[in-house]
């Protein structure tokens, strides 16, 4: 089993946390917006998009928690396997890496989607 340099791993997992934190606080916020729109607004238009965003939101937020989860999992991996090999890590730790970069990539493309959706949405009931 081939081990590298702890360096080489990168903090991006760092940036992922924060990130992910940002985007849940996010839709947090869009949700107190949206609540505020299906107040104001009762016509069966308006709901169908209250409807539509509060399960994006729903589906979203699930979606921040298992990546949560999985970036947790492998910083405290990393740090153990780090520590077992003297600052060293197993190269499978590069592939999953970049396994969670791409999937925080892909949340990254989904949430400014649906935030300019939502955005779009907001103007028109505002």
């Amino acid at each position: 089993m081939n081990h590298i340099n702890l360096s080489t791993s990168g903090t991006d997992h760092t940036i992922w946390a924060k990130g992910l934190e940002f985007y849940n606080d996010e839709l947090k916020l869009m949700g107190k917006k949206l609540l505020d729109i299906s107040s104001k607004n009762t016509s069966i238009e308006a709901g169908k998009g209250v409807e539509h965003f509060q399960n994006q939101f729903i589906i979203q937020q699930k979606n921040i928690s298992d990546l949560k989860h999985e970036v947790r999992n492998y910083r405290k991996s990393l740090g153990s396997d780090a520590l077992e090999h003297g600052s060293h890590v197993t190269e499978s730790f590069i592939k999953e890496g970049n396994e969670l970069r791409e999937r925080y990539e892909q949340l990254e493309q989904i949430m400014n989607t649906l935030r300019h959706e939502f955005n779009g949405y907001l103007s028109r009931w505002m």
